[in-house]
């Protein structure tokens, strides 16, 4: 009773659970023969592949979303994405405060992992911002949208498709109803900037917008929102420019498009890997280089407390500080003005090590069991790791064996490699007592 009362008392486990029950019931309704438009169900494995795929926001699909699912099938999994984007624990405290229940200790504790936070105090008050925020932001995009979609494809499917897209954008998952993306839309600039900046809004995370609106100055903002919107900044700019100048002469990407339509695809294609899986030029037409550029902006993914994955950007930015740091010789770490923690240093190094070795090992494992080449396999990998949904065709020819690890890498990107890590170990027992340093030799 004591191990099992502890187990529930545990919020990495506790949110690592959640997910897995959300993902559970999405594959059970999905699997119905009524989510799909000819009345047969998909089989599960399929059916738990897309549930998966929604709750962890990534956006990888077997098949074409708009074509094959009923509009049953697209409202669970809008539904899927929603709750997965904004995390299971904040819908459910939202639902426990509609009806006066009170948020208790442990649920706070659940709800401090699951965002991020590193304190408990306003928890009840983010969430509540965190849904209010979400909810305006989407309606927003879902307007813009509609302007281009309602004439296209008429009042009432136009609304519904500008609803799904502007939810899908925000929470970075990347399904979509078109049946090719936003490949038809590759030159509409409404189009492409308003998923562009809902994609951008959903992967900055929600204490990033609390502490712009309190601080509207970037001087008086938190080291951690600096170095969001600084890194995001520099990693949006340089894959555009990178994309632009690879692809230009590109036969199958960019040369058909006039200039202003490659300058909207390249920004697209730089904002998409940060984990969210739309496409505005065709994935599998791309150069070796541009893939390699793309696979290295999906692990990096989104920020923390975001409906983004990958490694995330401030883990990025103190590894590559931490290694500027050591070059030359500094014995603190500093950014802004401002030094980081040894502990931060620490968590970066091991978020950023548990992720590629579960990339290594899951490619390695698919480059024996799937019939593709191995920069597709790498690709499919990262891409599911991150959470991004980006494919270049292989996801639909999976084996089942194939689509249940891929499912396993989603999950596991999605609730963090450090938190998932932490559920199938065992915690060290610290002693008031620290052994004596050992010399290696290094590099």
């Amino acid at each position: 009773m004591k191990k099992l009362k502890r187990f529930q008392l545990d919020p990495p486990k506790v949110l690592a659970l959640g997910f897995a029950s959300l993902i559970l019931i999405g594959a059970l309704l999905l699997n119905l023969p009524m989510a799909t438009k000819t009345g047969e169900s998909i089989g599960f494995i399929n059916a738990l592949f897309t549930s998966a795929s929604a709750v962890c926001v990534t956006g990888l699909v077997v098949v074409n979303t708009g074509e094959f699912w009923s509009l049953f099938g697209q409202i669970v999994i809008i539904m899927l994405i929603q709750m997965g984007g904004l995390g299971f624990m904040t819908m459910a405290t939202i639902g426990a405060l509609l009806i006066g229940k009170k948020i208790t200790l442990k649920e706070r504790l659940v709800i401090k992992e699951q965002l991020n936070q590193e304190t408990m105090s306003g928890l009840v008050r983010l969430t509540k911002y965190v849904i209010l925020s979400t909810l305006a932001i989407e309606g927003i995009g879902a307007i813009f949208l509609s302007t281009r979609f309602i004439p296209i494809y008429g009042k009432v499917k136009g609304i519904w498709f500008s609803i799904f897209h502007a939810i899908s954008a925000f929470c970075n998952a990347g399904f979509d109803l078109t049946g090719d993306s936003i490949a038809p839309f590759v030159g509409d600039f409404t189009i492409n900037m308003t998923i562009s900046a809902l994609i951008i809004l959903g992967g900055l995370g929600f204490s990033v917008y609390i502490d712009i609106t309190k601080n509207r100055s970037f001087k008086k903002l938190s080291l951690h929102s600096k170095l969001v919107i600084s890194i995001t900044g520099v990693l949006l700019l340089v894959g555009m420019i990178v994309f632009f100048l690879i692809e230009y002469d590109n036969p199958l990407t960019l040369k058909p498009l006039n200039l202003g339509e490659k300058l909207i695809a390249s920004f697209f294609q730089s904002v998409v890997p940060r984990t969210a899986g739309f496409y505005s030029v065709n994935l599998a037409g791309l150069y070796d280089t541009t893939v390699f550029l793309t696979i290295i902006l999906m692990f990096i993914g989104a920020s923390p407390g975001s409906t983004g994955g990958g490694i995330k950007t401030t883990t990025f930015g103190i590894l590559i500080l931490t290694t500027l740091g050591v070059i030359k010789g500094e014995r603190d770490i500093v950014a802004f003005k401002k030094r980081i923690g040894y502990d931060v240093i620490n968590r970066s190094l091991a978020i950023a090590t548990v992720g590629m070795i579960l990339i290594i090992a899951v490619s390695f494992v698919l480059t024996v069991t799937e019939p593709a080449n191995f920069l597709d396999v790498l690709f499919e990998t990262t891409s599911a790791f991150a959470t991004v949904g980006s494919s270049r065709g292989l996801t639909p020819h999976l084996t089942d064996f194939g689509k249940i690890i891929i499912t396993l890498t989603m999950y596991a990107g999605r609730v963090g490699p450090l938190t998932m890590a932490y559920v199938f170990s065992r915690r060290s027992k610290h002693g008031n007592f620290r052994y004596s340093e050992g010399n290696i030799i290094v590099g």
